[in-house]
């Protein structure tokens, strides 16, 4: 029996003692309250709190382990259990080390990277998502869950974007809370993160972002608030920044002000691991539960100083003297005690499952429906099999798994399907496929104690690798380039950012090479960012596959050769030069001790709409193998009163000759707002799927509250009278129709 569940089941064995016995400290007559599932919650909550000391409630807000925080075990109340997510459930570490912990049944189904999810732009993906990864975590018998990532898409060096969900808070939004409520489903809390401003992995322990409050209201917190006030999201991870010169995990201002006042969260604020810094700021600045303290989250830190955190013994003196609030400690275990009563003393969860076909095939699922067509001149996908007889597969990443590595988020799955294994699946004995390495990248293929047993090591040299690639192109039919980034040190990965916007490796010199040898060529990108395509007037077909999981080669496959159709649409803008994004045109990046957002709301194509700049791909960009036309744009109404709303219609018509799905999306413009706003901002979509010749008509719903912007001279959101324009359309740059409307 793994040692957590153990664990939990002797807790559960001695609340029976503990009550029978009223604890051996605190005689009681009365009947335990808080062990009655029937009762509710804060009744439950308010009786297991008159019952535990000081010291009890001091010793559940900090961890006891890596991973893991104190439970009242007198009181038979369990220890709360975290894992890493929000792509998968992590193996098992030891008790006070990063080293694994050697289970052989802790692999797990590793779910599609978030920017995938986001690419989908279908909440039923992202609710079958949190529903899988909460079985998953529910199974490993998990409390919380380090997951889902929503912070904004600012700048493509941040080497943790593939852990987002994009750079629009309307689409983060929508997509963040089908996820939390799934999780939380299964009885396993999701802590949604990284709250907030945590756009970058340069200087992320000390950096003080510095934003004004209308930036933080409309682009930087929307998400979050719709995990917290829609989700219900049970938990929320500060980051490791500063703002306003507080670290986000005890920060007044985010935490006290914002997040448990104005959005009146009921759950936990649990620190990111090494995230606490004082222990006087902690006490008084909203942090609930601190773990990883003496760590940078990943490799070093002391041992067994748990009862030295911050939150722990220095705390208690505090308290003993009179130095901190006896009041701000019992809300604190107030929403401890919550949070162990929705998870682990919640009897009436599922059981959860781990690696089982229904997660395989929602990953599959999630993955191929995620993958973004973004160029296919001449039809070059999908590849004809009855039509083609030698394809060549090149690149690295065709071969290397995606799953070990990248930071926090690295997997132990117990197979990955890479692109060139799906491929070979797919094709069968009906093609020959040959495979040409191409470039070399990491060879590396190890982290944490996880290794993929894979030899990455090459002899050859990056003459010959092209050489060869080039040689097989000729020979082959079609070519499917696979490259992209990967999950190692400045790349898509946590703890450091991008140095370039340009892909590694030298890349760029080989499929250069391959257009030239084959016109067939379709180049797939593996990555979780958007990258520079100096060569894209050469390449027929670009597909973005992302960080796609277990099943990525099968998916890759699936779109590759048409048995998906791609609907997936790009959650962040592809800038031509990372010049064109606001972030670095504007604003200051990386910073040392700051860093100024002075770009303001003008983040991805809020950016190049206002500067007319064209971008490489936009943002909600997107083909298909089939075509839809999107047409007969009309409103309801040409007034929208203050309590009112206005419909806005377009009929959409599959033009093609395939099945497919079309995303429909809204924008709305101010046209006469006192203060600057962008062209247009992402306030609704529909994804709908159509046979070949069927029409539908998409409808969507426009109220007051969504043409408000945030006032930050009068701290106030504002819907001003006047003018404003509905655009619908395929992508932002892709508008097929307009309604004018006025709001009285």
């Amino acid at each position: 029996m793994p040692n957590n569940i153990l664990i939990k089941t002797l807790a559960g064995l001695c609340t029976f003692a503990a009550v029978a016995c009223g604890g051996g400290q605190q005689p009681r007559s009365d009947v335990a309250v808080y062990l009655d599932e029937s009762q509710p919650i804060e009744k439950r909550v308010e009786d297991a709190l008159s019952r535990m000391t000081l010291e009890e409630k001091v010793a559940i807000l900090h961890a006891q382990s890596k991973f893991s925080s104190a439970g009242v075990p007198r009181l038979g109340i369990p220890e709360v259990w975290c894992t890493d997510g929000p792509h998968g459930i992590r193996p098992e570490v030891l008790w006070d080390e990063w080293e694994q912990a050697g289970w052989t049944n802790d692999s797990c189904t590793a779910f599609p990277a978030l920017t995938c999810l986001a690419a989908t732009w279908n909440p039923e993906m992202s609710a079958l998502y949190g529903k899988s990864i909460g079985e998953e975590a529910r199974y490993r018998e998990k409390d919380i869950l380090l997951g889902p990532g929503v912070n904004i898409y600012r700048t493509p060096l941040n080497g943790r974007n593939f852990e987002y969900m994009g750079e629009d808070p309307f689409l983060s939004a929508r997509m963040v809370v089908p996820y939390v409520q799934g999780v939380q489903k299964n009885g396993v809390a999701a802590c949604v993160k990284h709250y907030a401003l945590n756009n970058q992995e340069e200087h992320r322990h000390g950096i003080d972002v510095e934003v004004d409050d209308r930036a933080l209201y409309e682009i930087y917190l929307p998400a979050f608030k719709a995990a917290v006030r829609e989700g219900g999201a049970w938990a929320i991870m500060g980051s490791y920044n500063k703002y306003k010169g507080q670290h986000c995990c005890h920060n007044q201002y985010l935490l006290n002000d914002i997040l448990k006042r104005d959005w009146a969260f009921d759950g936990v604020v649990v620190s990111d691991w090494g995230g606490v810094h004082d222990t006087k700021q902690a006490a008084e600045n909203g942090l609930d539960m601190e773990f990883g303290s003496w760590t940078d989250g990943l490799s070093w830190g002391a041992s067994n100083a748990y009862d030295n955190y911050y939150l722990a013994a220095p705390y208690l003196d505090m308290l003993r003297k009179g130095e901190a609030s006896t009041a701000t400690l019992d809300d604190k275990a107030r929403r401890v005690l919550r949070l162990i009563f929705r998870t682990a003393m919640n009897t009436q969860k599922p059981f959860g499952s781990l690696n089982s076909p229904e997660h395989l095939a929602a990953a599959r699922r999630i993955a191929g429906e995620g993958m973004v067509l973004l160029k296919n001149d001449g039809g070059v996908l999908p590849i004809d099999l009855g039509k083609t007889k030698t394809i060549a597969v090149v690149g690295e990443n065709a071969v290397k798994m995606m799953t070990v590595g990248g930071g926090s988020s690295s997997l132990k799955v117990r197979h990955e399907y890479t692109p060139l294994e799906g491929i070979r699946a797919a094709v069968g004995d009906r093609a020959e496929v040959i495979y040409e390495r191409g470039y070399v990248g990491d060879v590396t293929g190890n982290y944490n104690g996880v290794k993929t047993g894979q030899d990455l090591s090459e002899k050859r040299s990056e003459a010959q690798l092209i050489a060869d690639a080039v040689a097989a192109a000729r020979k082959a039919d079609a070519v499917i380039f696979v490259g992209g980034l990967n999950k190692s040190d400045h790349q898509d990965c946590e703890g450091a950012d991008r140095l370039q916007y340009g892909l590694p490796y030298a890349q760029d010199r080989v499929i250069e090479a391959l257009a030239e040898a084959n016109p067939n060529l379709a180049v797939v990108m593996v990555s979780g960012n958007a990258v520079a395509m100096p060569w894209i007037d050469r390449v027929p077909a670009v597909l973005e596959a992302w960080f796609s999981g277990s099943e990525a080669g099968n998916a890759l496959a699936d779109v590759v050769f048409g048995a998906v159709n791609p609907s997936g649409k790009l959650p962040f803008t592809f800038p031509v030069r990372l010049e064109d994004n606001s972030a670095h045109a504007l604003g200051e990046y990386p910073g040392t001790d700051k860093v100024a957002y002075n770009e303001g709301i003008f983040v991805g194509y809020r950016w190049h709409d206002k500067e007319q700049l064209k971008p490489l791909f936009a943002f909600g960009h997107g083909l298909s193998y089939t075509t839809f036309d999107i047409a007969g744009v009309k409103a309801d109404r040409t007034t929208l009163a203050a309590n009112g709303r206005i419909r806005v219609s377009a009929d959409v018509t599959n033009t093609g000759t395939r099945p497919g799905a079309e995303v429909v999306q809204l924008y709305i413009g101010d046209e006469e707002s006192s203060l600057p706003r962008p062209v247009k901002e992402l306030k609704g979509f529909q994804k709908v799927s159509l046979n070949p010749g069927e029409t539908q008509t998409v409808t969507f719903e426009i109220t007051p509250d969504m043409l408000q912007y945030y006032d930050d001279a009068k701290g106030a959101w504002i819907a001003e009278p006047g003018a404003f324009t509905a655009y619908v359309g395929a992508a932002s740059d892709d508008i097929r129709g307009t309604a004018a409307f006025e709001l009285k």
